[in-house]
C-alpha cells in the first residue's frame, strides 16, 4: 500500500467528512494547549525574529486546522505584549499529504484574516498562511527557516505498513493474537519513521527553535496493558464478520494492516535520545474519552451509548476511509461502519473507555 499516495482524511463538508467529524481531535488539541503556550513563550523570550515562521505538520482540513493556528498566533501576540515588544510578522505553513483537502481550508482564510484584524486591530501583522503539500517523512523546508513546528494527531501514522506483517492474520493492527514478529516490525517501523522525522526537522528548524508534538500514546510498556488500540480490535471484529458473511475475501483481510503505531513514553524518549537533535522540555500524558463526551458540554454520552458509538465510528471513518476503500473497495464501507457502531456501542454500555495522548515539547540543540 502506497500510503503517501492514497491516505487522507475525508474531504469536503459532507456527513462523513473530517470537517464534521473531528471533535475528538479538538479535545486532544485543547488539552495540550498549556504546553504549546509555554513552548511559544520560551521561543519568543529567547529568539524573536522580525518574521516568525510556523509550520503545522499533518494539518488536515476542517475547523481544527485554523483553531490550532489561531491559538499559536494568540500565544505569540500575548507573549510579545508581556515582553513589551512588537509582535513580529507571522508566516504559517500548513503541511499535509498532497491528497489532503487544502481547498476547504483556503476558502475559510478570508474570514480568518478578517477576524484577526477585528480582534488585533489593523496594525497587527502581516500574517500569511500558505499550503505545503508533501510527506513530513521527507524534507519540506529550506535549512534553518522554521521557528516553531507543531503537529497534532499525525505522528502515530507511519510512512508505510511495516514489512513482515503478512502473518498478522485476521487482525488489522497489533492484537493479542499477533505474533511477536509483528509487534517487532511495528516498533521498528515507528523507530525508523520518528527518528527520520526528528532528523529532517533538525535541519529545517532555526537555532533555538521549538517544536510541540501531540500523538496517541500508551501508558504501559505492555502493548495490551490498558486496552490501547482496542478501537482497532473492534474494527477488526467488524471486518471479520463481513468475511464470515462472504462480503470480504479472507485473503483480502489477511493482507490489510494499518500504518499506525501507539508508542510508549519509554520508546519516545529512547528515540529522541538516540537521534540527538532535540532536548525534551516537557512530556505529558493525558486521557481523552473515546467519544469525547465527558470533555465538553454534551451530556448525551451518559444517556445514550449508541449515539456515542456513532460519534466515534464517524470520527474513525473520516480518518481511515481512504485506506479501507483503496483495499476493499467502497461497496462495503457503509455496512462495515454500521457493524462498527454496534460493537462500539455494546462495549461502551459496559464501561467508559479512554485513550491516552502524549504532548511533547522539544527544543533544537
Amino acid at each position: 500500500m502506497e500510503v503517501q499516495q492514497i491516505f487522507h482524511m475525508n474531504g469536503g463538508s459532507g456527513e462523513t467528512s473530517y470537517v464534521r467529524n473531528s471533535k475528538l481531535q479538538k479535545v486532544v488539541i485543547t488539552k495540550a494547549k498549556p504546553v504549546m503556550i509555554r513552548s511559544i513563550s520560551k521561543l519568543c523570550t529567547t529568539n524573536l525574529p522580525q518574521c516568525l515562521r510556523v509550520a503545522d505538520l499533518g494539518c488536515s482540513s476542517g475547523p481544527n486546522t485554523l483553531l490550532v493556528n489561531s491559538e499559536i498566533i494568540e500565544a505569540i501576540d500575548e507573549t510579545c505584549h508581556q515582553l513589551n515588544c512588537n509582535t513580529p510578522e507571522i508566516q504559517v505553513f500548513l503541511n499535509d499529504l498532497p491528497s489532503n483537502d487544502f481547498n476547504t481550508i483556503f476558502k475559510t482564510l478570508p474570514t480568518f484574516y478578517e477576524q484577526l484584524k477585528k480582534e488585533k486591530g489593523e496594525t497587527f501583522g502581516p500574517c500569511s498562511i500558505l499550503g505545503v503539500p508533501g510527506s513530513f517523512y521527507g524534507r519540506l523546508f529550506p535549512s534553518s527557516t522554521i521557528d516553531f513546528f507543531h503537529s497534532s494527531n499525525s505522528l502515530h501514522w507511519l510512512s508505510q505498513v511495516p514489512s513482515m506483517v503478512e502473518s498478522n492474520k485476521r487482525n488489522i493492527y497489533l492484537a493479542r493474537t499477533s505474533p511477536p514478529s509483528v509487534i517487532k516490525a511495528y516498533l521498528e517501523q515507528f523507530q525508523k519513521d520518528f527518528s527520520l522525522f526528528l532528523s529532517l526537522r533538525s535541519k529545517e528548524i532555526t537555532p533555538g527553535g521549538q517544536m510541540v508534538l501531540i500523538m496517541v500514546g500508551r501508558r504501559s510498556e505492555d502493548h495490551f496493558g490498558n486496552n490501547e488500540g482496542y478501537y482497532w480490535d473492534l474494527l477488526s471484529k467488524s471486518l471479520n464478520e463481513l468475511v464470515s458473511e462472504g462480503l470480504i475475501e479472507e485473503a483480502k483481510l489477511d493482507s490489510f494492516n494499518l500504518p499506525y503505531y501507539i508508542p510508549s513514553r519509554k520508546e519516545l524518549e529512547a528515540i529522541v535520545c538516540a537521534e540527538r537533535s532535540f532536548y525534551i522540555d516537557e512530556l505529558e500524558i493525558y486521557d481523552v474519552n473515546w467519544a469525547a463526551g465527558d470533555d465538553d458540554d454534551n451530556k448525551e454520552f451518559k444517556l445514550d451509548r449508541f449515539i456515542s458509538g456513532q460519534k466515534l465510528a464517524k470520527c474513525m471513518r473520516a480518518a481511515i476511509e481512504s485506506l479501507l476503500t483503496c483495499h476493499f473497495g467502497d461497496g462495503i464501507i457503509d455496512v462495515l461502519f454500521d457493524r462498527y457502531v454496534e460493537y462500539i456501542s455494546d462495549h461502551l454500555s459496559k464501561e467508559e473507555e479512554k485513550f491516552s495522548n502524549f504532548v511533547i515539547s522539544l527544543k533544537g540543540k
